[in-house]
This record gives structure tokens, C-alpha cells and sequence, in this order.
């Protein structure tokens, strides 16, 4: 009988549930149709395509046999096919015949080989900082990367003496800086740069905007060819930066994305740094080995801090590193490890070393002469207004002083593809559509008058 009664209990109960459960399954089921995700539009808008890769997917659609790609930053040969340097192909060759070669971990600092000549390259030969301990190195990913290893170092970090945590860059100045610097929290604000009527420095309100700005703000600085202007201080005005910078007791942070690509001299291209360091700043560097390498999907960079002079310089320099490595830890663990192999077999063998030299020569020395080219066919053609900017700017990029308007029309009509402020890529320039190019532009210049 009690098992009866037990086994009766049991089904009065669940019976008596049942309609109650039907009830919380309802309740449960409209909650979840209502509030399907915990990431709603007002939470979670839909972003933006990021511009330049939305030029290039545009490019790639385009039909058309005469469309020009003047868009993304990569260096093309004179049949716009992407250039593997040959003494990449040789450090490829010798890694790959290497027994030893295998894909372990990296220290979390990275390849000592690579960081070690990243360092000297940019610092030179018998550096007074390197001799004295004062410079930490780490690896990371591209120049991307350490631009944002620093970002969040600055933000974890620089919150003594009075220091003003606002990042002034250049205006222009590389989009993802602007993004960078802002999602680690720091606030970011601009100097001016560029000077639409000469096409040049705006140097005097430049240095106008660094000596008003707070003490100890952090300033962005790119080392050589500005991205996205192709305009470079000379010598004697980064001496005069420089001299404003220390009297507003300032921290530069260099970025250099293109050492040896910009003039095909490496130690002419790390000239300002130099500089720097010469005159006693503490300051970090952000390092691409993309351009300069072809190395741009293996993303091969480097972080550097470099201490001022002091007594206890190399204390200071220990106590960053071991910050960095935590930073590093937490964001990637390790870096990669196929680019940094192949720009460390370059840069520590003499032979390959001088080999690079050349190469880079050969990918600045073709822009060179189409910026020549360009500027020459513009002259040729009578396109109104002055064109000298073209050969004067240095590097990659050029600042065409075109406007929106004429870029647009400038797509639609010639199939042109370039970004929307006037930047155009040299590296997509070649001898076969430079004219066209030139043509085109020629056009529209004519057709806003």
C-alpha cells in the first residue's frame, strides 16, 4: 500500500504541475522571441566598412580594363603586380633548408635576433643608448601593432608629474591613429600639418600648436614619408620641433613606417629619431617592417622605449620592459614568428644586408620617377594650377590637393581608385597608366573651373 500510495502521490503532484509548467515554458518562450539578443542595435550599430578596404573590394569589382588602383598602401612593380623583394626570396630559401627550423613559441618579447637589429637600424651603429642599456625592445604585430602596445602602455602608465594624457596628432594623419589612441581611452587632439595652398608644412602653425598645448602632452610624430601627405620637415625644422618639444617638456612618440622606403637611405630616414635621442629625450618608437620588407601579411614590427640619460636609465628601461612584457602577455601571448625569421636572416648577414639596400632603392627609386612622370605629363598637358608638390612630397603617398568632389568624378568616369581626401598611392602609378592617370585628372581639374 505505501508503495502505492507513493507512486500516486508522485503522479497527483506532477499532474498538478504540469499547467504551471506549460505557464513559465510560455512566459520563457515570449521573453526569449522579445529580447533575442543581448546585443541590440542601440547597443550595437552597425559600423562602418573601414574606407580604404572598402576602395579596395570596389576595385577588385570593377570591371573595367583601364580602372587604376591608387588606393592601398603597398608597393607595386611597373606591371602593378605585388613585389616579393629578391632577398626575401633568398631568406625564405635559406630558412626553409634550415634542420633546426620549427614553429615553437617565441619569448613573449620576441625574436632577440630581430628586436636586437630593429633597434640598431633605427638608432644606428654604436648607438650611445644602446651601449648604455636605455632601450627596451619588443616585437609586435606590424606597426598596427605597436602603435597600439604603446597606446596602451601611455595609458596604463603615463600619469606622472602634471602629465597631460592627450596625444596630439598631425592633421592629417594616418586614419587608425585617431582609432587607436581612442580605444585605450586616451583623448586625442590635432596640431596642423598639412598647408592646402602651398601643398606643404604648415611648420609655423605647427610649432604654434605644440607650444600651447599643455606640458607633457604626448605628441605623435611620424619619422619620415607622412602618411598620408608625403610631406617631411626638413633637418633644420625637426631641430626647431624639437626645440619646442623640450621646452614644453612634451613626449614624443615616433612612428616609422617607412625607413628606406621613403628616400632609399635608411640612416637619412631615421635621421629625426636620431636626433632625438641625441638631444635627451625619453620617448618610444613604433617600428613596421611591412613596407620596407614587402613583409606585409607576415606582420613583422617592433615597440621600442628609449630612457633619457640618467643614472638610473637602466633601471628605468628594466622596470618598462617588464611592463610591456605583461601588456604583450594579455593581448597576444606571443608574436609570430616567419616575418621577424626573415628580416632577422637579412639584417644579420652583411651580404643580404647590402642585397636589401638595393632593393629598397629599387622600390624608391620607381616612385621617384613616376612622381616625375606624373608631375611632367600634368605640365605637359597645361592642367591648371601648380603641380611641383608632386615631386617635392616624399614616400608612398602624395597629397594631390585634388577634392572630394573630383575624386568622385574621377571613379565614376575613369575608373580611378584613390581615397577620398586626394591621397593617392605612387606604387600604383606605372608606365602604363601614368598618362591616363595624368589624362583623367587633367579633366576633371578643367571641368571644376
Amino acid at each position: 500500500m505505501a508503495s502505492d500510495s507513493s507512486g500516486s502521490a508522485s503522479h497527483t503532484t506532477s499532474s498538478s504541475s504540469s499547467p504551471s509548467l506549460t505557464r513559465l515554458r510560455g512566459i520563457a518562450n515570449h521573453m526569449a522571441l522579445a529580447s533575442v539578443t543581448s546585443f541590440p542595435v542601440e547597443a550595437v550599430p552597425q559600423a562602418p566598412e573601414d574606407p580604404l578596404f572598402g576602395l579596395m573590394r570596389a576595385y577588385k569589382a570593377d570591371e573595367s580594363p583601364n580602372k587604376v588602383d591608387l588606393g592601398i598602401g603597398a608597393y607595386r612593380d611597373d606591371n602593378a603586380k605585388p613585389w616579393v623583394l629578391p632577398v626575401v626570396k633568398k631568406a625564405d630559401e635559406i630558412l626553409r633548408n634550415d634542420p633546426d627550423l620549427n614553429h615553437e613559441y617565441l619569448p613573449i618579447a620576441g625574436l632577440a635576433s630581430f628586436t636586437s637589429k630593429a633597434g640598431e637600424l633605427l638608432l644606428g651603429t654604436g648607438s650611445a643608448a644602446a651601449a648604455e642599456k636605455r632601450v627596451s625592445s619588443v616585437q609586435t604585430i606590424s606597426g598596427t601593432g605597436a602603435v597600439h602596445l604603446g597606446a596602451l602602455f601611455l595609458a596604463k602608465f603615463y600619469k606622472v608629474n602634471g602629465a597631460n594624457r592627450t596625444v596630439y596628432l598631425s592633421s592629417p594623419t594616418w586614419a587608425n591613429h585617431n582609432q587607436i589612441f581612442t580605444n585605450v581611452g586616451l583623448p586625442i587632439a590635432t596640431y596642423p600639418y598639412f598647408d592646402k595652398e602651398t601643398k606643404g608644412l604648415a611648420f609655423e602653425g605647427m610649432k604654434k600648436a605644440l607650444a600651447d598645448a599643455p606640458e607633457r602632452s604626448i605628441i605623435l610624430l611620424h619619422a619620415c614619408a607622412h602618411n598620408p601627405t608625403g610631406v617631411d620637415p626638413t633637418a633644420e625644422q625637426w631641430r626647431e620641433i624639437a626645440e619646442v618639444i623640450k621646452a614644453k617638456k612634451h613626449f614624443p612618440f615616433f612612428d616609422c613606417a617607412y625607413q628606406g622606403f621613403a628616400s632609399g637611405d635608411l640612416d637619412r630616414d631615421a635621421g629625426a629619431i636620431r636626433y632625438f635621442i641625441e638631444q635627451g629625450f625619453e620617448l618610444v618608437i613604433a617600428q613596421s617592417f611591412a613596407k620596407n620588407f614587402g613583409l606585409y601579411g607576415e606582420r613583422a614590427g617592433c615597440f621600442h622605449f628609449v630612457a633619457a640619460p640618467s643614472a638610473d636609465a637602466a633601471s628605468i628601461t628594466t622596470r618598462v620592459a617588464s611592463q610591456l612584457a605583461i601588456l604583450q602577455r594579455s593581448e597576444i601571448s606571443n608574436p609570430p614568428i616567419y616575418g621577424a625569421k626573415i628580416a632577422s636572416t637579412v639584417l644579420n648577414d652583411k651580404a643580404l644586408f647590402a642585397e636589401w639596400q638595393e632593393n629598397l632603392r629599387t622600390m624608391s627609386g620607381r616612385i621617384i620617377t613616376m612622381r616625375t612622370a606624373l608631375r611632367a605629363k600634368l605640365e605637359e598637358l597645361r592642367t591648371p594650377g601648380q603641380w611641383n608638390h608632386i615631386t617635392e612630397q616624399i614616400g608612398m603617398f602624395s597629397f594631390t590637393g585634388l577634392s572630394e568632389a573630383q575624386v568622385a568624378k574621377l571613379r565614376s568616369e575613369f575608373h580611378v581608385y584613390m581615397t577620398k581626401n586626394g591621397r593617392i598611392s605612387m606604387a600604383g602609378l606605372n608606365t602604363r597608366n601614368v598618362e591616363y592617370f595624368a589624362k583623367a585628372v587633367d579633366s576633371v581639374v578643367r571641368e571644376a573651373l
